[in-house]
């Protein structure tokens, strides 16, 4: 059935607000250290990494065919087959890899399904409306003109192009992944534009395609048998079997002259290593600066549990997300706004590095003014813009998509997640429903003041951290029945003008006699006219005159 708009039709009835959740802190712990290498500690590195590279390739590529074999058994075949070239500690990492990267490119893929049949739906209602027709809140109307119907008519045929392709991969299992990334690979064909060399493009190329990745193992000596760190900063690798002739070290293992010292959680990694507790490692080398790098990585699994009752107990911080900026506003236990609003700004501009940085920054001084009030935990958001980003659901609103797409949800998220759970503070997950309507519409005005103007974003923020709480965004609530003034029969909404039969007296509650409260003192109540006033209505004097 085609839906479309009439004057005067009634708003949609609001959706159920989901209740508020503890987001689960994040389990993964990762830190950084530079490796200082000689020359020929670098040149057996690139061997290495160049060597597993081109293994993790030729997985991924048979792995992620059409119709391949992903069983068990076809995975030992797999794995059979790479510890030939390499080791069986190797052949697991790159298999495990793989693994995770099809997941990965099935869940994208998926996304990308259900975009292009959300793209598709909207076409095909817009279509099918005549030209001009007035949409609703829910529902788009039709096209402005012929030529934009005609160019939208070509579109829908190209989007189903698309999807008839991309559910011929679905169906058979095949993605389409790069190794060292599509945007890299897409930069070959326009060094100019991108300011590089070949030479410079190269490296970053190969730099990007390396594997130097192993998995921990616990009970393993320092947690890792495969690039061992021992208490002491010393890095050793087990080399693969076609580049063991590399070998400096009993066992088939080069020995890096370099040393490291995580500075950062250093004193948890050296627990872990000396308990022989898995930690996973990566060496990977920064092109662009000409640094290697290696990274530990574990998981915690004895995480406490903080119930979302004591989370509330010493009130929240309410932090708005949006495009360029953090609104935040404190709030007691009882959801009453407390000082000024905080606001973080951040710029996400220029490379994804510094966009990381940018972020970095803003979380940094939320948590430290979190910390500085002694809150227990920040109320966000559950945002998702995944169904939101199409030009074909906001049309010419392009301005307004690329706001939506440049708000940092995800990245936000996990990276908010990491840092309060090393500083012990809480996250609360509510719904995004009418937040910015209904803070604006109760919150907005009573914030405003002759020296502080209050915006949406911080009525918003009061919003999401109400609702953190366990209260109601609007200010007052009409009181109990048995505490307003009439007992239970005062009305709180009010009479519509076309309504018949709603002008008569008040039922008299039964109540002591006081001296200004005599007898018959409410029987003219209804009628305007008996009271002691200057004028008369307009029905009164129209009598009046015509008689």
């Amino acid at each position: 059935m085609t839906l479309t708009a009439t004057p005067g039709a009634r708003r949609a009835p609001f959706r159920p607000i989901a209740a508020s959740f503890v987001v689960t802190e994040a389990a993964g712990v990762a830190i950084r250290d530079r490796l200082r290498l000689s020359g020929r500690d670098e040149e057996v590195l690139r061997a290495v990494g160049a060597h597993l590279g081109s293994l993790a390739s030729r997985d991924l590529r048979h792995y992620g065919a059409a119709n391949a074999d992903r069983s068990p058994a076809a995975w030992a075949v797999r794995k059979q087959a790479l510890t030939a070239d390499a080791s069986s500690r190797w052949a697991g990492a790159i298999t495990k890899s793989t693994h995770d990267q099809y997941a990965l490119a099935r869940r994208c893929q998926l996304a990308h399904l259900r975009g292009l049949e959300a793209g598709i739906a909207t076409l095909e209602h817009r279509l099918s409306l005549p030209l001009g027709a007035r949409g609703a809140k829910r529902a788009p109307g039709g096209y402005r003109s012929r030529r934009e119907w005609f160019a939208k008519s070509r579109r829908l045929l190209i989007l189903r192009d698309r999807l008839a392709r991309a559910r011929a991969d679905w169906e058979s299992g095949a993605v389409r992944v790069v190794r060292g990334g599509r945007r890299l690979a897409r930069t070959r064909h326009h060094l100019t534009e991108a300011g590089l060399s070949e030479q410079a493009w190269r490296a970053r190329w190969e730099a990007a395609r390396w594997f130097l990745t192993a998995d921990g193992e616990s009970g393993k000596r320092f947690g890792n048998e495969t690039i061992r760190v021992t208490p002491d900063g010393e890095v050793s690798i087990r080399l693969p079997a076609p580049l063991a002739y590399l070998a400096n070290a009993r066992h088939g293992r080069y020995v890096l002259a370099s040393k490291v010292s995580f500075r950062h959680r250093g004193a948890e990694w050296r627990d872990r290593i000396e308990a022989n507790r898995a930690v996973a490692y990566r060496i990977h080398l920064d092109p662009q600066r000409g640094r290697w790098y290696l990274d530990a990585s574990w998981t915690r699994k004895d995480l406490p549990v903080i119930p979302l009752d004591a989370l509330r107990a010493g009130g929240v911080i309410g932090v708005d997300t949006n495009a360029d900026h953090l609104a935040a506003r404190l709030l007691d236990s009882h959801g009453n706004p407390m000082g000024a609003p905080r606001r973080f700004d951040y710029d996400l501009t220029g490379t994804a590095d510094h966009r990381d940085a940018q972020l970095r920054h803003a979380l940094t001084r939320l948590l430290h003014w979190a910390e500085a009030t002694g809150v227990r935990a920040i109320a966000i958001e559950d945002l998702d813009f995944t169904g939101s980003k199409t030009r074909e659901k906001h049309g010419r609103r392009k301005r307004f998509r690329q706001l939506i797409s440049g708000i940092p949800t995800g990245r936000l998220r996990a990276r908010l997640l990491s840092m309060c759970a090393q500083a012990g503070i809480g996250v609360i997950a509510v719904d995004p429903a009418y937040t910015s309507m209904w803070g604006a519409e109760h919150w907005q005005k009573p914030l405003t003041t002759k020296q502080r103007p209050a915006t949406r974003h911080d009525a918003a923020a009061v919003a999401i951290g109400r609702r953190s709480l366990g209260h109601r965004i609007r200010r007052r609530t009409a009181p109990p029945p048995h505490h307003q003034s009439d007992g239970a029969g005062h009305r709180t909404a009010q009479a519509r003008p076309g309504d018949r039969e709603n002008e008569g007296n008040r039922p008299r509650v039964p109540r002591p006699r006081t001296r200004s409260d005599g007898a018959g003192r409410d029987r003219n109540a209804v009628d305007q006219n008996a009271q002691d006033r200057s004028g008369r209505s307009t029905e009164h004097v129209q009598l009046m005159l015509s008689l």
